[in-house]
């Protein structure tokens, strides 16, 4: 789950996008949104960057090249999949970490595999590199994210079926309140539901390159199924995510 302080700062400036009417909420909002998170302002200052100069840099950037939504017009903004990809990387670079949350460290390192955004040109241009970034990570976050495993011992152990040793129950992790709220991707989710919910033909698959957004997708229709926005039949439909890469490893 991402840090709820981050996740504040998140909810605002795309807040503060739609009130401007923007089209988009792009990595540069991202960066922005982490101007308010101490451990980013410690380093940046460490690495004697002007904060302001780069934010006014970065809001500069946006108006001029972030198309406007008409004000007849009822489109909600939409994150870029430049921004998806960056809240995902870091996910992932959290749970290789054997951590539970993703802290704003965690985003400032992916936002660096956006070659192509204003966002990592700036980072650059100010002297910052991902490597700096990293090595960071451990001053910066918190020591203690996960809690030490509780070995216990009985007689018998209880053989784990395929399904538990190759499988993660995406609808119990969204009734653990695991799964983080989705955004912009509610017309892909629906469809795919719909998809699901016929009688013939019903094996929706999504394709695209890594970071695009696939499981954040499966997620979402995990949250919908728990949340009964789904067809009655779906009810009580278990959502399952294969592990196929641990498959072939053993």
């Amino acid at each position: 789950m991402i840090e709820t302080g981050l996740q504040q700062e998140i909810n605002y400036i795309m807040s503060q996008a739609r009130n401007k009417r923007l089209e988009f909420v792009t990595v540069e909002h991202l960066l922005i949104a982490l101007f308010n998170i101490d451990e980013v302002v410690s380093f940046l200052r460490n690495k004697r960057v002007d904060i302001k100069e780069l934010y006014t840099e970065l809001e500069e950037y946006i108006d001029s090249n972030t198309p406007l939504i008409s004000k007849d017009s009822e489109v909600d903004i939409m994150p870029t999949v430049g921004f998806q990809r960056v809240l995902q990387r870091s996910v992932y670079q959290a749970q290789s970490a054997q951590k539970n949350t993703v802290y704003a460290m965690n985003v400032l390192v992916s936002i660096f595999a956006e070659k192509e955004s204003y966002a990592a040109y700036l980072l650059k241009l100010n002297n910052i590199s991902r490597l700096e970034v990293m090595e960071a990570i451990s001053t910066y976050l918190p020591e203690i994210d996960v809690e030490p495993p509780v070995i216990k011992f009985s007689p018998k152990k209880s053989k784990k079926n395929a399904l538990e040793s190759y499988a993660v129950n995406l609808c119990e992790k969204a009734k653990a309140g695991e799964i983080d709220p989705l955004l912009g991707r509610e017309e892909e989710v629906l469809r795919a539901i719909q998809v699901l919910s016929r009688r013939r033909k019903n094996n929706p698959l999504f394709v695209g390159q890594a970071g695009v957004g696939k499981t954040a997708i499966a997620q979402g229709i995990a949250k919908h199924i728990v949340d009964r926005k789904v067809p009655e039949i779906s009810h009580r439909t278990t959502w399952l995510r294969s592990d196929f890469h641990w498959i072939l490893v053993c």
